[in-house]
């Protein structure tokens, strides 16, 4: 897709992906929409003068946040929509309160759904359109002290294969992308030092937002990034049981680190 003079609404502009994909889509030539719940990181903002962008404060989990966001996409006329908005959720199940599960669940599922469906209706309109839904390896390795997270990311992969096929006969393209561990304070101090002790790859905001535009400007529909992972996403759909085993022997570790969640 041609980003040069595309028109993008990009959620969670002002985390640690969200803030360096905005830079590296205005190189590419983009209009930006910006969006995020904390307006004073959102003021951190600061693209070049060359860039067009807005601001725009708003609470995904909310129907007064959807509206708003739904109007400035069509007053700023945008035809991608880019999902990037999550929170992570390290802990083990049992332990986690019901608030921070829901909380999980709607944030990384709910919302992103919630928005692409209230704006079909713009983007079908559109000559080229697309949505990119930001996922997880985790959402295709679903990984144990990661239940309502695998849970959340695995229905945004599901929801994004499932639309690209309700759409296929529109100008609406629908892409997915799992990145692995991103080096992001999305990360809590016992999932880094997991990460850490497993000798799980952890790969910078800047190569995953480099993927991102790269996979969006092929128009590529499903991407992984990172080996073994998009071996073991493949394996896990072939051969589960395979991967169960595999990580029965990192049990012990996931849940000594998980304590410290």
């Amino acid at each position: 897709m041609q980003l040069n003079g595309a028109r993008i609404v990009l959620t969670g502009a002002s985390g640690g992906l969200g803030s360096v994909l905005a830079d590296r889509l205005a190189a590419a030539g983009a209009a930006l929409l910006l969006t995020g719940r904390d307006p004073a990181a959102l003021a951190r903002i600061n693209l070049p003068a060359s860039c067009e962008y807005q601001l725009l404060q708003a609470d995904l989990g909310t129907t007064a946040g959807i509206a708003a966001t739904v109007a400035a996409t069509q007053n700023f006329r945008a035809n991608i929509l880019i999902n990037n908005a999550g929170i992570g959720g390290f802990g083990l199940l049992a332990e986690q309160d019901w608030s921070d599960v829901e909380r999980i669940l709607a944030t990384n599922l709910a919302a992103p759904l919630r928005l692409t469906q209230a704006l079909l209706p713009w983007l079908t309109q559109q000559p080229a359109a697309a949505v990119v839904n930001v996922g997880s390896t985790f959402g295709s390795i679903p990984f144990a002290g990661f239940a309502a997270y695998s849970a959340a990311k695995a229905g945004l992969h599901g929801f994004s294969q499932a639309l690209r096929r309700e759409l296929a006969d529109s100008t609406v393209r629908i892409i997915h992308i799992a990145p692995r561990a991103i080096d992001t304070p999305i990360n809590s101090a016992a999932a880094r030092a997991l990460n850490k002790a497993l000798g799980s790859a952890t790969d910078t905001p800047e190569t995953v937002a480099e993927h991102i535009v790269a996979t969006l400007r092929d128009n590529t529909p499903e991407s992984h990034i990172g080996f073994p992972e998009k071996l073991f996403a493949w394996l896990n759909g072939f051969a589960p049981s395979l991967v169960d085993r595999g990580l029965r022997g990192k049990l012990a570790q996931i849940k000594q680190h998980a304590a410290k969640a």
